[in-house]
């Protein structure tokens, strides 16, 4: 299960890394947390405000994960005009989707 529950968080990361969200494994009431999105919940909120930044992304590369259960706590970069932000991601997955997920950056650079 841990393996398969890091897969799809790799899916859902090559989805921004490819700027393809459709492609994203994430549940229709997906529910997140982001330093810049704040609370919300559903995935057509989340895929509308993730491909507003695609003109910025340039790369990404992931760093480490930790797998738990259903949860999957993920260390990655995003490389792009902005420069390199460092990203902490703690995923929960059920039933092959990610239903959940909490967000820890420095919004600073996107800011201004």
């Amino acid at each position: 299960m841990n393996e398969d529950n890091i897969k799809i968080v790799e899916a859902y990361l090559n989805a921004l890394k490819n700027k393809d969200f459709a492609a994203a494994p994430i549940s229709d009431d997906l529910y997140f947390e982001d330093p810049m999105m704040g609370e919300g919940k559903g995935a057509e909120a989340m895929r509308a405000f993730v491909s507003g930044f695609f003109p910025a992304l340039d790369d990404l590369r992931i760093l480490q994960h930790v797998s738990e259960g259903e949860y999957v706590v993920t260390r990655w970069e995003v490389e792009g005009v902005f420069g390199t932000i460092p990203v902490l991601e703690i995923f929960r997955i059920r039933d092959g989707k990610i239903i959940e997920f909490r967000s820890f950056y420095d919004p600073r650079p996107i800011m201004g």
